[in-house]
């Protein structure tokens, strides 16, 4: 176990890093649920992508019931789904518009803007 200490603002916060030790039910539990969001997470960015909404309270009127009862997902899983793929597509533009993608017109630009953002089956999920 890993300890850091980090002040902001006269504030103390205490970070720690753990390691899970699940069962094999557990483990098969946790890995279901994050294939889960992941392609919950691939789905809420097709909805995105197709109606041009990329912020979260926007998308999130669209695709929060369907992502709780499609994939079974509680709503704080649910909520961090949405958050996750508005974050991905924030993430993008400030490398479009950094030009770290190239410019517009370029390949690997439209490679980047031409088709909404996938995630792994694997990501990680917070």
């Amino acid at each position: 176990m890993q300890l850091a200490y980090a002040s902001s603002l006269g504030i103390m916060k205490l970070v720690m890093q753990v390691r899970l030790l699940p069962t094999p039910e557990q483990a098969a539990a946790l890995e279901a649920t994050m294939y889960s969001c992941n392609e919950a997470a691939t789905w809420v960015s097709q909805v995105a992508f197709e109606r041009g909404q990329f912020k979260n309270f926007a998308l999130r009127r669209h695709v929060y019931g369907v992502v709780k009862s499609r994939w079974g997902l509680g709503a704080q899983a649910a909520q961090q789904v949405i958050k996750k793929t508005c974050d991905a597509y924030a993430s993008l533009k400030a490398n479009l518009r950094a030009g770290n993608l190239g410019r517009p017109g370029s390949r690997r630009h439209r490679q980047a803007t031409e088709r909404p953002i996938a995630f792994r089956p694997q990501g990680a999920q917070p």
